[in-house]
């Protein structure tokens, strides 16, 4: 369409290196995108940074940020974001519901054309449902956000710690010391990730082998690649998740 795109390399946890940030930006360098937290291994970027970076040099900074809200305290303005992209579903609200957060004064062109909805942003009828359901949710969903992530993250150590104490040869992916809570991604040396799936399914243990978006796909994790694990171990691991929402 006419844009060069330049993408970044990640270090061995998945992390956006901010040098190599700085030294790709150009004096056409119109917009950084960056992903908050990787939905595969959990590891969060250094967004403050990043949105330091980008208004340094004057660029629009938008995030995905489907995997954290809900899961991490977002403050767009501390964080420097002007633009944020999120899913409902995610934090238990409806399905097939997406928001898009733009900050005041950024100005861009709409897709669809026709009426003017959403302050002429994007024309069509409002999902008045959809759009409350968010609402609600992501209400509900901070409002007991510390005790959610701290129980998450209480699992989760002690299933690493355990995983690490009970089977040998393994390799746990990501940034351990932040991440989004629950979400552990490891690599089992000597056994098929697909396997493993299937015969802890059939113990009535939930896992993946990759991602749900890429459910189906032999091929090992791009995220895992881009991090440096080799192919063979790639295709060697799973990954899980623990949940616990409590609403009144």
């Amino acid at each position: 369409m006419g844009f060069k795109v330049t993408y970044l390399r990640v270090d061995s946890l998945g992390r956006v290196n901010l040098q190599d940030l700085e030294k790709a930006i150009t004096r056409n360098t119109i917009l950084i995108s960056i992903m908050f937290a990787n939905n595969e291994v959990g590891t969060i970027q250094p967004i403050e940074q990043i949105g330091n970076i980008a208004r340094k040099y004057n660029i629009i900074f938008h995030t995905d940020a489907v995997q954290a809200i809900g899961n991490t305290r977002i403050d767009v303005r501390r964080l420097k974001i002007d633009s944020l992209s999120l899913s409902s579903h995610k934090f238990y609200g409806p399905k097939g519901v997406g928001a898009l957060y733009v900050r005041e004064g950024i100005a861009f062109y709409r897709q669809n054309d026709g009426g003017h909805q959403e302050r002429d942003k994007r024309s069509g009828t409002e999902n008045t449902a959809g759009i409350v359901g968010t609402g609600k949710a992501i209400e509900m969903a901070t409002e007991n956000l510390n005790e959610y992530c701290n129980h998450l993250n209480n699992l989760s150590e002690f299933y690493l710690r355990e995983v690490n104490r009970r089977i040998p040869n393994i390799k746990i992916n990501g940034d351990l010391s932040n991440k989004v809570p629950g979400n552990n991604n490891i690599c089992f040396a000597g056994i098929d990730g697909n396997r493993l799936v299937n015969e802890l399914d059939r113990r009535g243990i939930c896992v993946s082998s990759g991602s749900a978006c890429s459910s189906g796909l032999i091929n090992p994790s791009h995220v895992l690649l881009a991090m440096g694990i080799n192919e063979n171990l790639a295709k060697r691991k799973f990954k899980s998740k623990f949940w616990k929402r409590k609403y009144n």
